[in-house]
């Protein structure tokens, strides 16, 4: 009995060892399939890892030359900026300058209306109406670009006013042109 025992502990012993070789094989297999799996996912992840590093380097080169660019244009808009700075105040001071030629082209068209009206001779008649002999009777002449004698502001109006101005035009005289105005006016009243 105790070879029986022996013999059937000795076959417990053997199915055992063959069974756990074969697990210990079966799993050691297991093992390096999933160890070979293990670097094989690894060594994928390491390169998709690899991959996105590089996409991202590249992506903060292409944020750093925009940031360089976007103060590039920066700059830039800050020059024109300053330009256009510059350029207004020179509008406004040409501006300034033009109302003060325009001030002093509208002073000298004053003047010279002044001047123009100043270069007229006024005469002014009285004691040519017995009843009121302080009445004025007057006209004023000048002479023109052609520098002929002109009449002009003659109150009360003479028709012949036109007549005399032709006739001191050709004969150039004052004096005789002065009397038929007097006269005229005389008559008049």
């Amino acid at each position: 009995m105790v070879e029986d025992e022996l013999a059937l502990f000795d076959k417990t012993i053997n199915e055992f060892w063959n069974k756990f070789k074969s697990t210990v094989s079966d799993t050691s297999c297991q093992m390096a399939g999933l160890r070979d799996t293990y670097k094989d996912s690894m060594k994928a992840f390491a390169e998709k890892l690899s991959v996105k590093l590089k996409e991202e380097e590249r992506m903060v080169e292409m944020f750093l030359e925009y940031q360089n660019q976007i103060y590039k244009q920066n700059k830039l808009i800050e020059e024109k900026k300053d330009n256009l700075m510059k350029m207004i105040a020179e509008v406004k001071g040409k501006k300034q300058e033009l109302e003060v030629l325009t001030a002093n082209i509208q002073d000298l068209k004053e003047e010279y209306t002044r001047k123009k009206e100043s270069d007229k001779l006024q005469f002014i008649f009285t004691n040519i109406d017995p009843k009121n002999p302080e009445s004025p009777f007057m006209f004023s002449l000048r002479l023109n670009e052609a520098r002929d004698y002109e009449v002009s502001d003659c109150s009360p109006h003479l028709e012949c006013l036109a007549e005399f101005q032709e006739n001191v035009r050709k004969t150039n005289n004052f004096s005789a042109f002065l009397a038929n105005v007097r006269k005229a006016f005389i008559a008049l009243v």
